[in-house]
């Protein structure tokens, strides 16, 4: 398979040119446009109880999207909702990428999309919830963001803290603590920050230039004025 991200600096697509019996999975609402070789179908990645968790506790969706070159070559054109960057990363199968919600887009049949399930402490703090999608296998995946995907590569013993509502993806080899970021409780909640991550090296953080839920409270206040 061959593809390029168009209009990167603005509003990106991915196109992907399939060869004839190549095929590719994406989020049930990522596919703009394609060729009419190709045929699309629903599945239900990890079966029905994979689809149920992410749904229930991810926010994706039930099904995923398989397109399939069956009719001979062609293209497909992928997006995602929000105004935001696309990345392509490469699984090469010694390591998974743990992908918040809303940031998984498409992927390559060789790439398994399956739900992995936080720790206690982490689940409930974080704004992820209890639930993660890992993706794992080899092959190349694509994800998304609300705003630019911005990659941190940490050196053995680097720490970088981060806003967990910035957070994109991540190593699954990589562990990470989220405290106060501040030293005490009413400081944190007074600075506008409250609760981080904290990630420590060797491995890549990749995070986006802006907050979905600082997205979601605008337009409902635009809403809740509108309807007055």
């Amino acid at each position: 398979m061959e593809y390029r991200i168009l209009y990167p600096e603005a509003f990106p697509v991915v196109e992907c040119s399939l060869r004839r019996g190549e095929a590719i999975k994406a989020e049930s609402d990522a596919m703009i446009a394609m060729d009419a070789t190709i045929d699309v179908e629903g599945k239900m990645e990890g079966g029905v109880l994979g689809g149920l968790v992410r749904k229930v506790f991810t926010g994706e969706s039930f099904f995923m999207q398989r397109l399939v070159a069956s009719r001979g070559d062609g293209r497909v054109l992928f997006g995602h909702p929000l105004p935001g960057g696309i990345m392509d990363i490469e699984l090469d199968g010694t390591y998974g990428m743990i992908v918040q919600k809303g940031g998984f887009l498409a992927a390559t049949e060789g790439v398994q999309v399956d739900s992995k399930v936080q720790g206690l402490m982490q689940g409930f703090f974080s704004q992820e919830g209890f639930v993660l999608l890992k993706l794992a296998g080899q092959g190349l995946a694509f994800l998304s963001s609300y705003g630019v995907i911005h990659a941190i590569n940490l050196e053995q013993g680097q720490e970088i803290v981060v806003d967990n509502g910035h957070l994109v993806a991540w190593p699954d080899y990589m562990n990470y603590t989220i405290e106060k970021a501040s030293n005490g409780w009413i400081s944190s909640v007074m600075s506008g920050e409250c609760l981080v991550c904290r990630f420590r090296g060797p491995g890549p953080v990749l995070i986006q230039t802006r907050n979905p839920s600082g997205f979601e409270t605008w337009i409902q206040e635009i809403v809740r004025k509108g309807g007055k």
